[in-house]
C-alpha cells in the first residue's frame, strides 16, 4: 500500500493525475447507481493463498444463500494486504447474509488468514458503465477523502460516453462512498490489463482538462492505492429452474 501527497499527485504508475489522482479516469464522480450496496473489507494478507481459498469456499457453499449478493472482487497487492469488494441489491440484503450463523462460522476460519482488518459499508455507490467487470485482467482499488463530492460529480458528469469512446481498456468503474466517515470513498477500476493501463496513462492531459485536474486534484486527500495484478472475481452460482 502506498501513500499519496495531496500536492502534484502522481498515479501508481506515473504520468498525470485526474480523477482520484489518476489519468486512467478523468471523468469525475459517474453516475449513482440505483440500488447497489458495497461492503469493502481489507487488511494484511497473512496467508495470501489461504484468504483465497476460504472466499472460494465462500462461493462454493455460501453464495447460493445469499440472497442478493450480485458478485465480488478480490486480491491481494504485491506489498501484502487484501482487499474484497461485496457488491449485493441492498444493505439490507447485506446484512441478512452477514448474520447468518454459517458465514459467521466462515469468517471465524477466514479471519485467520488476515490481520489489521477493517471494514467500510457504502450505501451510496456511483457506477461509471456496468460499474464492475469480471473479464478485467486488473483491478486498481483507491481510496482516499473528497471534501465536496457534490462538486467532484459536477465536474465530470457529462464524461461517460466521452470514456467509453476513448478509454476502452476501462471496463467499468464503481465509487463506493463510505458510511463511517462522510467524504471517505473506495474506487474500484477495471481494466482489461495492466499493460492497456499503463499505455493509455502516459497520454498526456488535454489543455481543456487541465483546469478541472487541478481542481478535481485539490478536493482529494488521504490518497491511497492498491494494485490487483491478479484479481480474484466471484461471482453467483447459477440456479436451474425447470
Amino acid at each position: 500500500m502506498e501513500i499519496y501527497p495531496r500536492v502534484n499527485l502522481p498515479c501508481p504508475h506515473g504520468g498525470n493525475s485526474s480523477l482520484w489522482g489518476c489519468s486512467t479516469f478523468a471523468g469525475g464522480i459517474p453516475r449513482e447507481a440505483e440500488a447497489v450496496f458495497i461492503q469493502v473489507m481489507q487488511g494484511r494478507a497473512l496467508d495470501p493463498p489461504g484468504i483465497r481459498q476460504e472466499l472460494n469456499r465462500w462461493q462454493r457453499q455460501l453464495a447460493t444463500d445469499a440472497d442478493g449478493w450480485l458478485g465480488a472482487t478480490a486480491g491481494v497487492t504485491e506489498d501484502g494486504w487484501s482487499v474484497v469488494v461485496m457488491y449485493f441489491d441492498s444493505e439490507r440484503q447485506a446484512r441478512r447474509s452477514s448474520d447468518r450463523p454459517e458465514h459467521r462460522a466462515w469468517w471465524r476460519e477466514a479471519s485467520q488468514h488476515l490481520g489489521e482488518v477493517a471494514f467500510h459499508d457504502a450505501p451510496q455507490v456511483r457506477l461509471f458503465g456496468d460499474g464492475r467487470s469480471d473479464l478485467a485482467g486488473y483491478v486498481q482499488v483507491i481510496q482516499g477523502h473528497i471534501d465536496d463530492l457534490e462538486r467532484m460529480a459536477s465536474l465530470g458528469g457529462d464524461q461517460e460516453e466521452v470514456l467509453a469512446r476513448e478509454a476502452p481498456h476501462i471496463l467499468g468503474v464503481t465509487v463506493a462512498e463510505h458510511a463511517d466517515r462522510p467524504g471517505d470513498f473506495t474506487q474500484i477500476l477495471y481494466f482489461t490489463s495492466e499493460q492497456d493501463a499503463r499505455r493509455f496513462q502516459e497520454e498526456p492531459p488535454t489543455d481543456a482538462d487541465e483546469p478541472a485536474q487541478e481542481e478535481r486534484r485539490g478536493l482529494m486527500t488521504d490518497l491511497r492505492s492498491f494494485d490487483l495484478r491478479d484479481p480474484q472475481m466471484l461471482v453467483p452460482p447459477v440456479v436451474v429452474t425447470y
